[in-house]
């Protein structure tokens, strides 16, 4: 929510304003980036919950405890944070002052210009890791569902989906190349363009999340259903009426 609030902010400031102060820009990128970081590596986390869900059923609730959520969500706030500092860091040694009062067109290449070669080492880390994260634990459930057990099978599918949800959340890695190619082949629509990608490549890989815990389950998927179809339930109740003897 966080992300998706901040990189449409930033949409909108692209059609409105063109261009801001940079370092409210610095201010907006950071947590935007921030939280597009998170994405891929709640998606291993994910993946690991629902592998010890499956192959550890009688430890799970040992090991996924509350206390451990906390700490695993502080950690992947931590490791992206860490991807973003020496960016700041660098761009204030290597930019003069008066750059930070200056207006650009907020995004990533125009701010942190001196860092995209780490940025994408740091991606492609990144990516490896929950790859690995996503294979090991998909053919360990693989290899469960032989049982044929529903809830292995569901599990099973479960990580399918996070595997395709990281796919999409590939696309913003080679965003830079996707948006030259756009603006090559329509110099006049560069807005649409943008648009275009920020609804394929934002907000398409975080609006898998929601289907996959959400409108899998059968209870909420059967009032999601009555609520879209605007079905209205009366329910009838017999008419009691006071009978008195002799009446």
């Amino acid at each position: 929510m966080i992300q998706l609030s901040i990189s449409g902010l930033l949409v909108v400031i692209w059609y409105i304003f063109y261009t801001i102060n940079v370092s409210f820009c610095c201010l907006l990128l950071v947590i935007s980036i921030c939280t597009t970081l998170n994405t891929p590596l709640n998606l291993a986390c994910m993946a690991v919950e629902c592998y010890v869900a499956v192959c550890f059923p009688m430890r799970y609730l040992q090991i996924c405890t509350v206390k451990r959520t906390y700490i695993l969500i502080g950690l992947i706030w931590g490791a992206s944070a860490i991807s973003i500092l020496p960016d700041i860091f660098l761009l204030i040694i290597v930019e003069p002052p008066s750059f930070f009062h200056s207006r650009v067109f907020c995004t990533r290449d125009t701010v942190f210009r001196s860092s995209i070669q780490k940025r994408n080492t740091s991606h492609i880390i990144c990516l490896v890791v929950v790859w690995l994260t996503l294979f090991f634990t998909y053919f360990n459930v693989l290899f469960a569902a032989k049982a044929a057990n529903a809830d292995v099978k569901k599990a099973r599918n479960t990580l399918l989906l996070h595997g395709f949800q990281l796919l999409l959340c590939m696309m913003t890695y080679i965003m830079p190349l996707l948006q030259a190619a756009l603006l090559y082949l329509f110099p006049q629509h560069i807005y649409e363009s943008m648009f275009a990608l920020y609804v394929f490549i934002q907000v398409m890989p975080r609006f898998l999340s929601p289907i996959v815990y959400g409108v899998r389950d059968k209870k909420f998927r059967n009032y999601l259903s009555r609520y879209l179809m605007c079905e209205v339930i009366i329910e009838t109740k017999p008419n009691h009426h006071n009978q008195k003897a002799g009446f």
